[in-house]
């Protein structure tokens, strides 16, 4: 077993290495430096796969039946480290993308150091999941199609593995009005703004929080300058789902708005949708990892379903049995502060290895 100063070494030069997701020659730079990780810790280099100018790294050893999936990409913009730089504070570790997913990325390229023969097992890195792996979903699902299993490496929630997840949409509604002088004729204008305040209230009455169902209008632009009625705007709406069926019940009903001003025009835009890793599609994988983790002592292990999405639920929704959140324990992702647990690290990787190693021997 690699020792955890080392660890921690790896993962300080996956943070220091920033990857803001809309950047896409961060992330080619960050995908260099995971490549540099694996040539130095297992002797190989993936195959980059470009998709639309995002880079994305592929591994295979032999014939694979076990996919280990995570990508490099963060929410934190480009200059973030210099605010707050990587750190070991006490037994945690801290840096912008740390806890999402850089700390599992390291556990995972651990995991395939302690298998040693590593036949069966393909990894997946990519570029764009949490911007909606808008270039990178058509090679998830080719690289899944067929396999026994898919292992995810996005981190736990507070150590609990992620055994169901809700679908995400990502939606943006597009408006389209007309321009005119704000002091002297508004008349003659279609105010966007107004247009796109009446569709944020339409596309927010279609969640259901009895069933689970969130719709939520979160990013909003319009208009030019203050003295000009406004002939565009644009807002995004986020989407959670624990159904497909509720999925498609929001995508027609936000396909179905209409302008309400005379004169105004409305189009939805479908940026991506991820459908639900439901539990049946978890269910006998995390009992495997349950039984690894009290052989090998790591106490027992607890399951969780969650509302935000990974590109497990792309797998999951293919009939791959799919687990999530085996990779790094600790707290805090997306917001100042995300934190690693370094003991638990070397312990996680652990036990990915002896689920990888008993998944690709079954037969």
């Amino acid at each position: 077993m690699t020792a955890v100063a080392e660890l921690c070494d790896d993962l300080r030069r996956l943070v220091e290495r920033e990857s803001p997701s809309e950047d896409a020659g961060a992330t080619a730079a960050c995908a260099d430096s995971v490549c540099e990780l694996s040539s130095r810790r297992l002797g190989v280099e993936p195959q980059a796969i470009v998709v639309d100018g995002r880079v994305h790294l592929l591994w295979q050893f032999g014939a694979p039946r076990v996919l280990l999936l995570g990508h490099l990409d963060t929410v934190w913009p480009t200059g973030t480290i210099e605010g707050w730089p990587f750190a070991l504070q006490g037994d945690r570790a801290t840096g912008p993308g740390a806890f999402d997913m850089k700390a599992g990325l390291v556990q995972l390229f651990e995991a395939l150091t302690l298998l040693g023969d590593r036949d069966g097992v393909a990894v997946l890195v990519t570029s764009d999941e949490e911007v909606g792996s808008t270039t990178s979903r058509q090679l998830v699902e080719q690289t899944a199609e067929g396999l026994d299993a898919v292992l995810v490496l996005e981190p736990s929630a507070g150590g609990a593995l992620k055994t169901a997840r809700k679908g995400v949409g990502s939606f943006r509604i597009d408006v389209l009005g007309r321009a005119a002088h704000a002091g002297l004729e508004p008349e003659r204008g279609v105010n966007a703004t107004i247009e796109v305040a009446h569709q944020a209230l339409a596309a927010a009455d279609l969640a259901d929080p009895a069933r689970g169902t969130t719709v939520t209008p979160t990013v909003l632009t319009a208009g030019t300058t203050i003295n000009t009625v406004p002939d565009r705007a644009s807002l995004s709406v986020d989407v959670r789902a624990t159904t497909m069926a509720e999925m498609r019940r929001v995508q027609e009903g936000l396909g179905g708005l209409s302008a309400v001003l005379a004169d105004a025009r409305v189009e939805v835009v479908e940026v991506s949708v991820r459908p639900p890793l439901e539990e049946a599609v978890s269910a006998d994988l995390f009992d495997r990892a349950r039984f690894h983790a009290e052989r090998l002592g790591f106490g027992p292990l607890s399951a969780v379903a969650v509302g935000g999405g990974s590109d497990g639920n792309f797998t999951a929704a293919l009939g791959v049995p799919t687990l999530d959140g085996l990779g790094a324990v600790g707290d805090q992702a997306h917001a100042p502060g995300e934190w690693v647990s370094v003991p638990e690290m070397p312990r996680r990787a652990a036990l990915v290895a002896a689920l990888v190693d008993e998944l690709r021997q079954r037969r």
